[in-house]
């Protein structure tokens, strides 16, 4: 059984929306962050959010 890109995507996106100071450009700061923010009890879905949250956040620098 895989996890869902969209389950991924809502979740990153409403942590961000509601935490936005929590989180930067690095994936390790990010991983933490989402492990005390969120209970998400695989590692591996963790890190996908982590990744979501990452990639949010270097896409939006680029934009500026």
């Amino acid at each position: 059984m895989g996890i869902k890109p969209t389950y991924v995507k809502t979740l990153s996106a409403a942590l961000v929306k509601e935490y936005p100071e929590r989180f930067s450009r690095d994936f390790e700061e990010n991983k933490h962050a989402v492990a005390e923010l969120a209970s998400i009890g695989s590692k591996k879905v963790r890190n996908r959010v982590a990744g979501s949250v990452t990639r949010r956040f270097n896409a939006r620098r680029k934009a500026k």
